[in-house]
């Protein structure tokens, strides 16, 4: 450990500085700094420090919008770290229990993800004063979610043509086939609470329980349409095909039924994270054999997408 990482720790940890025993660095995160601090009594936090140079246009400030997420999970009581403090370029906050989802025997991996669905379901009961990124990164909350996501949607493909992402379609064509299920988007008439990138590394579990310990890396959340949630919930994958997930959902009063709207709104947040993850090979500097992963995995799901979205407005 560097001895920047101390003077960091120190000087974000204030009157707390004094008691500092070991800073650690924390593996799995793919964008900020990430480490653990550890007081001289056991008390643990962890420390997010937002990388020198900005990703894609969405990822500016991406440290508020975390903030922002967990706040909205406190007053839902979904177990997630607590805020600290949100600073100047970092975000310090509890340490919560428990292991990235690990793999567990069919029977518990079903009861972990049928809870999993309750807690997303208590998270979508959060509501904001407007739509989009609080972060502000990509201008002021929007007052309907078609402008929101409609810029989302840009700001990607901006950052695609500037980074010249190996994308299977021309930006151009993109933007013509994603047009086509704009007007489903008027059907979201609540900002809701979205963390959009609940994949498997980002929800803590306690394999003995076994039960959810905590949802985390709350950095992408935006105000919108729940819908957008089920696309990380079952990334690559497809979540109707999770009844588990979806019966569960619903009984804990998560609302879901994919009619012709809900399919095409449902096509485009694939299409947007699919996107974004093509898209931020090029800053993040990924390697040929990540490169080729993508090719292989998110294209198809890319293509996927778009080709439903021309079958449902046809």
């Amino acid at each position: 450990m560097t001895a920047d990482s101390w003077a960091r720790a120190r000087h974000v940890l204030k009157d707390r500085a004094r008691h500092l025993a070991a800073v650690t660095p924390l593996s799995g995160g793919t964008y900020n700094i990430v480490e653990e601090l550890r007081l001289d009594d056991g008390t643990r936090y962890v420390l997010k420090v937002a990388p020198p140079d900005e990703g894609l246009r969405h990822e500016k400030r991406l440290l508020v919008a975390e903030a922002r997420f967990y706040e909205g999970a406190e007053r839902a009581g979904v177990p997630a770290p607590k805020l600290v403090d949100l600073g100047d370029g970092h975000l310090l906050m509890t340490a919560v229990p428990g292991e990235p989802w690990p793999e567990l025997p069919a029977d518990r991996h079903a009861t972990v993800r049928a809870e999993l669905a309750g807690l997303v379901a208590r998270l979508h009961r959060i509501t904001g004063p407007a739509y989009g990124y609080p972060s502000g990164a990509l201008g002021p909350l929007a007052p309907d979610w078609r402008t929101a996501f409609t810029g989302m949607l840009d700001a990607v493909l901006a950052d695609a043509d500037d980074h010249k992402a190996e994308l299977p379609l021309g930006t151009s064509e993109i933007r013509s086939v994603t047009g086509r299920a704009h007007d489903a988007l008027d059907d979201v008439t609540t900002p809701c609470l979205v963390h959009f990138d609940l994949w498997p590394g980002n929800i803590l579990v306690d394999p003995a329980a076994p039960r959810v310990t905590g949802l985390i890396d709350g950095e992408r959340m935006f105000w919108g349409d729940p819908l957008a949630d089920f696309v990380s919930l079952a990334l690559l994958t497809d979540i109707r095909e999770d009844e588990n997930f979806l019966t569960a959902y619903q009984k804990a009063g998560g609302e879901v039924e994919f009619d012709d709207s809900a399919r095409r709104r449902y096509a485009l947040y694939r299409a947007y994270l699919y996107l974004i993850m093509l898209t931020e090979q090029v800053p993040r500097k990924a390697d040929e054999g990540h490169r080729q992963w993508a090719r292989d995995n998110v294209v198809p799901q890319l293509l996927g997408a778009l080709g439903e979205i021309e079958a449902l407005s046809s």
